[in-house]
């Protein structure tokens, strides 16, 4: 499954130019049919939506149905184990925890002559949500994106999710957002989710900002509202990268490989590894334990496509290519990672040593897993309580602070050939 490449080779740049291609996030086909969609559910709003619920999920949901019913909340508390409940609760508090630790506050600094500058921080008034939860179940990735919204102090969250043929929502994501505080959710997903919450139905309010991850379907779409409302970012695949020397252990590497390429075929998994004695242990236990797995055909896809071990000369060379890279996650199986967390500046989420999967950020260690994809890690940060607070200038100056700098106010006024800035500051002082 994996291939094993060296560094400074043509195969290598190869991979690395359809690795960066595979960022692009655009599909004209795809495009047609999100325009398509998003211009119906403006026109037509509740009567579109349901129409492309039928179509994609449930074949006999109706405009009245598209809305979760309080009752539907009751069912799914007996549909799920309470050791589920429990688990939710956990990870729940641990991602509450470290958002918390996120949060600002407003601020005003008094400067010379009585000039008071600052920020008024506010959370945003209604947010909506996008989340998988039907061909993959996201649990998780709803935790991730309404939790830092409630410790944000977001007023008002709508999800919107596919249901399942039989027009209700699984259990396991109605308990996860009931578990959160979360009971205003819609029965619909795709691009059409994405139109109802930009641009308002006569049953999904609008929204001022829409998050969550979905296929490029949900990307394109966030990607064709975004201006009218805000947007988290464009996520693509998910990626690993784990950078090992001599020291890794083997099957913890291939087993951490494995639980990304397993979300689907277009997921990268790479190793960067001076040793190619642990980079054939790696290939052959990957192909070891997916023999047991289920997911074989998103498995062997994603390594087909994008799965590759990089022989480097160093951990120097690695940590250089793992940034030029940008990876959604790294992984250190090194005998001392501290000392290279430093060096490695593009990256969603570093995992520091054996004992670090990326699979516990995934559901529990409470930093967000909404991470850039795509090489945006050169410049975007993870989801956090930031995305759900904005931001108001506060500006208040004296006469005699105003007095001081109207010249050079003047002067670049002028410059600029805006004359009616300038003179908005000299009337001030005509009398004078």
């Amino acid at each position: 499954m994996l291939r094993i490449v060296e560094t400074e080779t043509s195969e290598t740049e190869s991979f690395l130019a359809k690795l960066n291609e595979r960022g692009r996030l655009l599909d004209e086909n795809i495009l047609r049919t999100v325009r398509k969609t998003i211009s119906e559910v403006q026109d037509e709003g509740d009567k579109a939506v349901a129409r492309y619920t039928r179509k994609y999920d449930a074949p006999r949901i109706s405009t009245k149905g598209l809305k979760v019913q309080p009752r539907e909340f009751k069912q799914a508390y007996s549909d799920v184990k309470s050791d589920y409940i429990d688990a939710i609760g956990h990870a729940k508090n641990n991602i509450e925890s470290f958002h918390r630790k996120q949060l600002q506050k407003s601020w005003v600094s008094t400067e010379d002559d009585g000039v008071m500058l600052g920020h008024l921080i506010h959370p945003l008034k209604r947010v909506g949500v996008c989340v998988p939860s039907v061909s993959q179940l996201l649990v998780s990735s709803l935790l991730m994106s309404v939790i830092p919204a409630t410790v944000a102090g977001v007023e008002e969250i709508a999800v919107c999710m596919g249901p399942m043929r039989n027009r209700h929502i699984d259990p396991h994501m109605l308990v996860a957002a009931a578990e959160c505080g979360i009971d205003e959710i819609y029965k619909c997903g795709g691009a059409q989710a994405i139109a109802a919450m930009a641009y308002g139905t006569e049953t999904i309010p609008a929204v001022d900002k829409i998050v969550g991850p979905g296929n490029l379907f949900v990307q394109m779409a966030k990607k064709e509202v975004f201006g009218h409302v805000g947007i988290d970012k464009l996520a693509g695949p998910s990626e690993i990268l784990v950078i090992a020397d001599s020291t890794a252990d083997p099957d913890f590497v291939a087993a951490d490989l494995i639980s990304q390429a397993e979300h689907g075929a277009e997921c990268s998994a790479i190793l960067l590894t001076p040793s190619r004695g642990v980079a054939e242990q790696v290939k052959g236990a990957i192909e070891l334990q997916a023999q047991t797995l289920p997911r074989q055909y998103e498995l062997v896809k994603a390594f087909e496509n994008y799965g590759v071990a990089i022989i480097v000369r160093d951990l120097t060379e690695a940590v250089e290519f793992a940034n030029k890279i940008a990876p959604e996650h790294v992984e250190l199986h090194v005998e001392n990672p501290f000392e290279w967390i430093g060096d490695i500046r593009n990256a969603g989420a570093i995992f520091i040593g054996p004992y670090s999967p990326e699979a516990v950020g995934d559901y529990i260690a409470g930093p967000n897993h909404i991470l850039p994809t795509g090489t945006a890690a050169r410049y975007a940060s993870s989801l956090s309580v930031d995305d759900f607070l904005k931001k108001t200038s506060l500006i208040s100056y004296t006469k005699t602070a105003l007095n001081k700098v109207t010249p050079d106010v003047v002067k670049l006024a002028e410059v600029e050939g805006l004359e009616g800035h300038a003179a908005a500051m000299k009337i001030r002082f005509e009398d004078d």
